[in-house]
């Protein structure tokens, strides 16, 4: 797993200086000043400069930084930089070099997308269930553990339940469909219950323990079978509609791949929007509390996780996530708040809108914004900032997220 963990952090790095290079190259393309590129913080490990850039690495690889000259007009400038200070630059060129890096982001994550695309196909977000009245099992490769892997092993396993048996009722509940069980089961995590199933027209009694998985925060039961296609015509089975995961050529790729990022993007703003409510629950599992698969990770938990895909062999899971991460890293950018990148820009905005408002009262422009008046705030952003990331890197080691399969 430590080439994996590896890997994946060096994959996170590669992210985050993209990310960074996106704001150095718009930034230089806009007439701007760049001093310096450093990967990492804290104490400077190595350094060289080329063409007026020192380029760098610092101590703790958790981060990066371009540094352009005159971010905001408390910037100490070299006289010869003052003409190339970025407050001093048009309002559309200081939001393109502001969006630059979450942008390198979103096309790098792109760029993982169509991998997946290509390599291995995409899930299908959209799947319809197959429709029959059968409930046939099949029993699958379910899990209880990395040693614990094979056909026949999980409770429907070891309950005797067969492939080709058609399951008729779960707990004394009768199931006439793949939704019916899906119901009943997902509802009895961790129960032991009676499973009547028609082996041939002979009605088979056995008792199943269930197994138990933390999904969306929310214990699910599962019983590790799956729908028999028996019975079912092939032009169902062949339907786009009806596929977990759909496969394409280099050409079907492209706008499937557009497709699915779009879809991604959104789950990522929705991922963003319920991030505060779910610090509490990550703070519980340090003291022992279950660890929800969807709770925030750090860069150590992302890394740990993709060591897990990499040791699986899962390499699709393994770009997928990294392709996420990039998602979240440039939306999570986007917030309208200094220090990020979204509060800079929605300084430019504020400035634009100010100085149109004095333009009507027949006034003449207000000049930069006053960043001292939003140091109180950078502040705390950053004080939260690393309370927050303080409580999810202790939560990756105490308690971090297992992939299961």
């Amino acid at each position: 797993m430590v080439f994996g963990i590896v890997l994946f952090a060096l994959g996170i790095m590669v992210s985050i200086v993209l990310h960074e290079y996106g704001h150095m190259r718009v930034a230089q393309w806009s007439g701007m000043k760049v001093r310096r590129f450093f990967v990492g913080f804290g104490p400077t490990l190595w350094s060289v400069r080329r063409g007026g850039i020192e380029y760098g690495l610092k101590a703790v690889p958790l981060g990066g930084f371009c540094d352009i000259a005159g971010m905001t007009a408390y910037d100490e400038l070299a006289p010869e930089d003052e003409p190339k200070a970025m407050w001093r630059q048009a309002w559309w060129k200081r939001v393109a070099v502001l969006l630059a890096g979450p942008f390198m982001n979103i096309i790098l994550a792109i760029a993982l997308f169509y991998t997946v695309a290509l390599g291995w196909g995409l899930v299908n977000r959209d799947v319809q269930p197959i429709p029959t009245d059968r409930v046939a099992a099949v029993v699958g490769d379910t899990c209880e553990g990395a040693d614990r892997c094979g056909v026949g092993v999980g409770p429907a396993g070891e309950a005797g339940i067969l492939a080709g048996d058609r399951i008729t009722s779960v707990d004394g509940l009768p199931v006439g469909s793949w939704a019916d069980l899906s119901e009943v089961v997902s509802a009895r995590p961790g129960e032991t219950v009676p499973v009547t199933i028609d082996r041939a027209g002979e009605t088979v009694t056995t008792t199943a323990n269930l197994t138990s998985s933390s999904v969306g925060g929310q214990a699910r039961g599962a019983l590790g079978v799956q729908l028999s296609n028996d019975g079912i015509p092939q032009e169902i089975l062949d339907d786009p509609a009806y596929q977990t995961v759909n496969t394409y050529d280099a050409l079907g790729a492209v706008p499937a791949t557009f497709v699915f990022t779009g879809e991604m993007i959104e789950a990522t703003v929705e991922g963003l929007i319920s991030f505060p409510s779910k610090i509490p629950a990550v703070a519980a599992s340090i003291f022992g509390a279950e660890r929800a698969d969807d709770s925030p990770v750090s860069v150590v938990g992302a890394s740990h996780i993709g060591g897990q895909a990499a040791e699986q062999g899962a390499w699709w899971l393994f770009l997928l996530f990294l392709a996420g991460l990039n998602l979240f890293l440039g939306a999570f950018n986007l917030v309208p708040l200094t220090p990020f990148d979204g509060g800079h820009i929605a300084v430019v905005f504020y400035e634009k809108i100010r100085d149109a408002l004095r333009r009507l009262r027949g006034l003449a422009p207000g000049g930069p914004a006053d960043y001292e008046k939003l140091a109180p705030l950078t502040i705390g952003v950053f004080v939260l900032l690393m309370g927050v990331s303080a409580i999810v890197i202790t939560a990756d080691f105490v308690n971090p997220i297992l992939l299961t399969g």
